[in-house]
């Protein structure tokens, strides 16, 4: 059995795996996110370890035979968080996370003192990024930033309960704007723009060697053996793409989560900052992955959720869903930029908007507007990829949102390529760690990281398609002014 702990922005998940690829059970357990400010994205690091101890008391409880097999536990998590600690492990503030936009000054500061920072870091410095964090930190927290020991990302301060150790991995690391990343090291250079230095960082592996062993303590707490290997993991979006199987170069798949992910295989560093693109390692030993990214994306069903007064995203959904194609051609155009946005605009300012409400604009045209802007802005991603000489056939749709077949299908009619679902897809992230588990203990990549099978395959519209061009150029338009 291979144990795999997701950490998302707002829910822990774990779930069990066999050695036959078969997922015995999983369980999740939702997170509280702070913003004391606009702009500002917090949690506190002590609630990720109090639901992991939940997920994992779950999950024994329903299954206590195969928790007793457990041979090796997987990580993933979310990315660009600054967890800092002092010099005996202690929690100094609350964490800041990837979609914190206060450091975007310090971005505009960083970019002009080292130019080579895109192509060094596979990316524009972007405020949701952990370097600018810290930056930021050195001059509105002084006294904090000086006692800063240790700077973790959110799944391995995880780590940190679980072995006592200090590690990160390098497709987690890339996030940070500290890595060099066609070397998959720390860079000297990146570190010295926000004063710190190589002790400052984890000891770096790969996603699939070992990243330290269950310490005796947390195993009697967990109810585990000790000393069972914990793999070095993976950032949120390597992790689903090892879930996926997208281990070979040119494979894919589309996260429709808090955030929206484009994420493409590559065989080699091909970094392309121009259009917000994101070059990064992925979870394995010499391959890297391009990647498109949006703030909001799921996101914004819950926020439409709320301003609509529906009880679940669902209910949403199924009023979107319910229009006909003469109402979704009248719907106002949705912006969905609630916090800024990443590719390919890599503007912590932008705001969302809806744009053409008239008197007969009811709750239905609104909820479908909503799901639309979110297929947009990732149109606007993959745009981007393919200016970065990206393309793909087929993306595997993972993360909540693909429990929509309303917003699937609209994907596969806005972006020209056929979206595949899965059984699993809104467990990618955990079922990746899981894998990342096996392989830590000896598991080999072929046996491994096979790919699901699809559970539907959505294919273009053509009659669809064209609508959706001709709202896709007008919302375009809108994002430009």
């Amino acid at each position: 059995m291979f144990l795999g702990l997701d950490y998302g922005t707002s829910e822990v998940k774990a779930l069990l795996l066999d050695a036959h690829h078969r997922v015995l059970g999983s369980a999740g357990v939702p997170l509280s996110l702070s913003r004391p400010q606009p702009g500002w994205s917090e949690q506190r690091p002590d609630d990720w370890w109090a639901a992991t101890l939940a997920v994992c008391a779950e999950l024994r409880a329903a299954h206590a035979h195969a928790w007793q097999q457990v041979q090796a536990i997987g990580l993933s998590g979310q990315m660009h968080g600054a967890v800092l600690l002092d010099a005996a492990d202690h929690v100094l503030r609350p964490a800041i996370l990837w979609n914190d936009t206060r450091a975007e000054a310090e971005c505009v500061a960083m970019m002009d003192e080292l130019p080579a920072l895109p192509m060094l870091s596979g990316c524009l410095a972007m405020p949701g990024f952990t370097a600018p964090k810290l930056r930021w930190l050195a001059t509105h927290e002084p006294r904090t930033f000086e006692r800063v020991a240790k700077v973790l990302l959110p799944k391995d301060f995880i780590r940190l309960r679980l072995t006592g150790e200090h590690v990160t991995d390098a497709s987690d690391a890339s996030g940070t704007t500290w890595l060099d990343v066609a070397r998959r090291d720390w860079s000297d250079e990146l570190l010295a723009l926000t004063g710190l230095a190589r002790t400052h960082m984890p000891r770096l592996v790969e996603g699939s060697e070992p990243g330290g062993t269950l310490l005796a303590s947390t195993a009697t707490t967990l109810g585990l053996r000790a000393g069972i290997v914990v793999a070095g993991g993976a950032g949120d979006n390597a992790a689903s793409a090892i879930g996926m199987g997208i281990v070979r170069p040119g494979m894919g798949f589309l996260s429709l989560g808090t955030s929206g992910v484009i994420f493409v295989a590559t065989d080699r560093y091909r970094p392309n900052p121009r259009s917000a693109v994101h070059a990064y390692c992925h979870a394995l030993p010499g391959q890297w992955h391009q990647m498109s990214v949006m703030l909001s994306a799921a996101s914004c069903l819950r926020w439409a959720r709320q301003l609509l007064g529906r009880g679940s995203d669902a209910e949403v959904e199924a009023m979107a869903a319910a229009t006909t194609p003469a109402q979704r051609a009248a719907a106002p155009l949705f912006l969905p930029y609630l916090g800024g946005e990443r590719t390919p605009h890599n503007s912590a300012t932008l705001r969302a908007s809806l744009h053409g409400l008239g008197h007969d604009t009811d709750a239905a045209a609104i909820a479908y507007a909503v799901m639309e802007g979110v297929a947009f802005g990732l149109a606007d991603g993959h745009a981007a990829l393919q200016a970065a000489g990206t393309t793909v056939q087929r993306l595997s749709l993972v993360g909540g949102g693909a429990r929509s077949a309303l917003w699937a299908q609209m994907l596969a009619d806005v972006l020209g390529v056929e979206i595949a679902t899965h059984a699993d897809s809104a467990a990618g992230g955990a079922l990746g760690a899981a894998r990342l588990g096996w392989m830590a203990a000896g598991g080999n990549l072929p046996a491994v990281c096979t790919a699901p099978v699809a559970q539907a395959l959505r294919a273009p519209d053509a009659q669809a398609a064209r609508l959706l061009a001709q709202r896709l150029q007008r919302f375009r338009a809108l994002a430009r002014t």
